[in-house]
């Protein structure tokens, strides 16, 4: 198996012995450790398929990976949330109005970027293989499974909601387009804060992978990431805390993977 493999089947089998930590329900226990076993089930049959197949498996179990860390959430620590928020609020005085005069095409832009960041995951596997880089599966989604699935892993320790549950509406340029995005966020998140942030994780480690074999596809996928890591915290999807610990994961995924030679 593959080194992404082995970080992704390690993953599960965390999830899988955290579920049965803590206050959770007895349904939940069970239901997220079949969830896992299953997910680990694939991870070995991807690992054994076409290898254009398991080029892109990757993308199925990291998003999954998300979701299943929405399981092992139990309550919120009121003080974790007070420390998130007290950072913000000395960073950024009130970070409700502290962005309200930018520019709406600008705030539009990041609220946009921050919706799609997800999806950005296949989009730069895609942008290496046009570069030339189909050889550097593994580098690739090491890294960014290393990133992702590692902050997705915070969610068994340090438990939150995120600021847009918690403030009142920040106060932005672009109205319509922010809702948009808000509405999608509680509709199709697991509703939770990940600390670190897996969106500033995940671009980043995109942007470190391609860097290397394709420098000028790698700045782009740089700019998407610290456009995503500053949407996180105007948009208020995410505490400026966040964002920083998401950008120290993503680091250390890339030196774990450099220094595995991969």
């Amino acid at each position: 198996m593959r080194y992404s493999e082995w970080i992704g089947l390690g993953y599960f089998v965390f999830v899988a012995a955290a579920v049965w930590t803590g206050r959770r329900p007895l349904a939940r226990r069970i239901e997220t450790t079949l969830g896992a076993a299953m997910m680990g089930a694939g991870i070995f049959l991807a690992a054994h398929a076409a290898p254009r197949i398991r080029d892109w498996a990757p993308f199925v179990f990291i998003a999954a990976g998300y979701y299943a860390s929405g399981l092992l959430f139990i309550e919120p620590s009121l003080r974790f949330e007070a420390w998130l928020m007290a950072w913000d609020r000395r960073l950024l005085g009130d970070p409700v109005t502290r962005f309200a005069r930018w520019p709406a095409w600008f705030l539009a832009y990041l609220d946009i970027v921050y919706s799609s960041a997800f999806l950005v995951l296949p989009v730069g596997w895609a942008a290496l293989i046009l570069s030339g880089g189909e050889h550097l599966a593994d580098r690739y989604w090491s890294t960014v499974a290393l990133a992702e699935l590692g902050s997705f892993a915070g969610m068994a320790f340090a438990q939150s909601r995120p600021p847009w549950a918690l403030e009142r509406p920040a106060r932005l340029a672009d109205k319509a387009v922010h809702e948009a995005v808000i509405g999608m966020a509680q509709t199709f998140s697991n509703r939770s804060n990940t600390f670190p942030s897996g969106h500033v994780a995940g671009l980043l480690a995109i942007a470190f992978a391609i860097l290397g074999p394709a420098p000028v596809v790698g700045l782009v996928f740089l700019a998407l990431a610290v456009s995503t890591a500053v949407a996180c915290v105007v948009g208020r999807y995410h505490y400026s805390a966040d964002a920083v610990a998401g950008a120290v994961v993503a680091i250390v995924a890339w030196v774990i993977v450099r220094t595995l030679g991969l």
